[in-house]
Formats: C-alpha cells, structure tokens, sequence
C-alpha cells in the first residue's frame, strides 16, 4: 500500500470564517499524523473568498507549529506568480524553523483567473520560463559557491525537497528531466493521469534529489459510516464544482439529500468528468477503490483531498480513511531512494 497524504484546501465555509478554516487544517494536521499520514499540503489560490491558503508560506508556518512529525508543504506554490528568490527565502525560513519536515511543490498555472494575475505584478506568460524558474529555486536552495553575489536568506543550504505538479504531460515531463518527484493532480483533472504518468516513469533522469522516479497521485476521498452518508457528504464538493461553471465561486456549502435539485445535466456531466477517480463510501468500498487506484496507476503515494463541510465529519473520514487503507511502513530506505 503506498504512503497516504492529505491536501487540505483550507475551506472557508458558511458556518466559519477564514480564522476558523485556518484553525481546522491545523487540528486536521495534528491528528492527520497520529493515523500515520506522511504529509499535509495546501496550495496556492487567489481571489477566491472559500479558499484561506493564499498566503501558502505563512499558512504551512501555522499548520507546522501545530504538529510535531508530519511534514507539511505547498501543493503547491504557483511559480509564475513570483521571483524565485523570494520563494527561496520563504522556504528557506520555514526550513529552518521546522528542520526535515517542509515540501515545496510547484505548480505551473497562476492559481487564479487573469485580472488577478496582473494584480499580482506578474506577466501572463510566466508559465514559460517555469523550467528556468524551478532551476533557479534549486540553486538558491543549495551550498552558497565561491563567488555566489546573490543568496537567499536563510535558505542556502537548506536543500528543502521540490516536487513538480501537474494537470497534463508538461509536469510529468519537466519532473522526469530534472529527477524530481512528480504529483499528479487526479483529483480535478484526471483525463491524462495514465499517459503523465507513463511519461514521467521512462524518461526520468536520476538526480541528487531522487534516484528513481515517485509518482504521487492525487484522488478525492469522502468516508463515512454508510454509503448514504458517504454520497451526502460528496455534495458538498460536487456543488462548488457546480458553481465553478456557474463562475459563483464562493464559500463551502453545508451537504444536500439530493444533488440532482441543484445541478443542471450539462453541470452534472461536466462536474463529474472533473470528479471521475472519486471514491465514496464506507471502509470497504474505499479499500476496494483505494486497491483499484494504486493496481491501476502503480502510485507511490496518494494524496488525498478530503472535501467535507464539517470539521469533525472531515475529521472521521480521514480517520476512516487511514484505517482502511492500512498504515504503511514509515520507514524510508537509503538516501535518495524516495522523497522525504
């Protein structure tokens, strides 16, 4: 069974505020690490009111001080959007206040629409130097050289591990060059796992970070006692996806009986091409759909996106999550075998 992650989106919902969706990733994280999960990810987003995590660095420092083993990370940090050094000095620090446990993963889309982006002072086509863009991150990340004029402080040195994310080939390709792990984001956009990921698998490159290719694949999970609580909690994220076609981005929506009363069918079909490699139901039936996954993609790690509105229902499902899935062996193998 491969090592089981969390991606928390940070949801602000209709009974929270952006407070109380900061404090639940950090209680989720907490007890995340108790059930053996090996990381907790939240991801960069802007202009997006049911979304908390814009400010990723500052949040992953939260979630962090909360925890005491998990490592904690960024899935990731839209790279276009910034100057590298600033990245590396962001990382650099949590690095250093959090010693072994800091993932940086990076993702080539700006995570937001195009007004945004110009307001974020950044060019629409900064996509295009994102190859340049993640060697320039590495670099700052590694020992200060003879004669090196610019540092990023304090992150020289810090060697803190960079995954690559995608949506399509691209990442899987970039990854498979500069050996580096690749995440695969299967939760909203599943179309191209298998070719990405047979991509990323016979072209790897080894490298310092990584001597043989780690696949991490990305699957919404929603566990509850039954099936029928398992399908109304879902609704809750099948309604945002629904109103991401309506452009009604907002905050999460409290669970519905009947999801057919809100979708359209042109919603429904588009909504659930976006949500096909969902699992829903009780232990058994994610068991049986985990084992599926992992048979079919031959995944390293799965990384698990959790969409339920309450906290301590969220809370169970991921516990149920763990304990159908199994604990894997936390142990790593020698240097350089696999990610941290």
């Amino acid at each position: 069974m491969p090592a089981l992650s969390i991606l928390d989106l940070v949801r602000v919902t209709e009974a929270t505020d952006a407070r109380g969706a900061l404090d639940n990733a950090r209680d989720l994280a907490a007890h995340a690490e108790g059930w053996g999960y090996r990381r907790f990810w939240v991801a960069e987003h802007h202009n997006m009111a049911g979304i908390a995590s814009a400010a990723t660095s500052v949040v992953i420092a939260h979630i962090a001080a909360g925890s005491q083993r998990i490592r904690v990370g960024a899935g990731g940090i839209m790279l276009p959007n910034h100057a590298p050094i600033i990245i590396a000095e962001q990382f650099g620090t949590l690095a250093r206040l959090f010693p072994g446990r800091i993932d940086l993963g990076l993702g080539r889309a700006p995570g937001t629409d195009q007004v945004t982006v110009q307001a974020l002072r950044r060019t629409l086509g900064g996509g295009d130097n994102f190859p340049q863009d993640v060697l320039e991150l590495q670099a700052y990340f590694a020992p200060v050289v003879p004669g090196q004029r610019v540092q990023a402080v304090p992150a020289a040195g810090t060697d803190v591990p960079l995954w690559i994310l995608g949506s399509s080939t691209y990442g899987a390709q970039l990854a498979a060059a500069l050996g580096l792990p690749y995440a695969f984001a299967s939760h909203f956009a599943p179309d191209q796992l298998i070719p990405a990921l047979e991509i990323y698998r016979s072209r790897f490159k080894p490298s310092a970070q990584l001597a043989r290719p780690h696949a991490m694949v990305g699957v919404n999970i929603v566990a509850a006692d039954t099936e029928r609580e398992a399908r109304r909690l879902a609704t809750t994220q099948q309604m945002s996806f629904a109103n991401i076609f309506r452009g009604a981005r907002g905050l999460s929506r409290p669970p519905i009986d009947d999801i057919e009363s809100y979708w359209s069918p042109m919603e429904k079909a588009q909504a659930m091409q976006m949500l096909a490699r969902s699992i829903i139901g009780t232990p058994d039936s994610v068991r049986a759909g985990i084992d599926a996954l992992v048979r079919e993609t031959g995944a390293d790690e799965l990384m698990i996106v959790s969409d339920v509105f309450d906290h301590e229902a969220r809370l169970h499902s991921y516990r149920l999550i763990a304990e159908a899935a199994g604990v894997p062996d936390r142990a790593t193998s020698a240097k350089g075998s696999q990610p941290a």
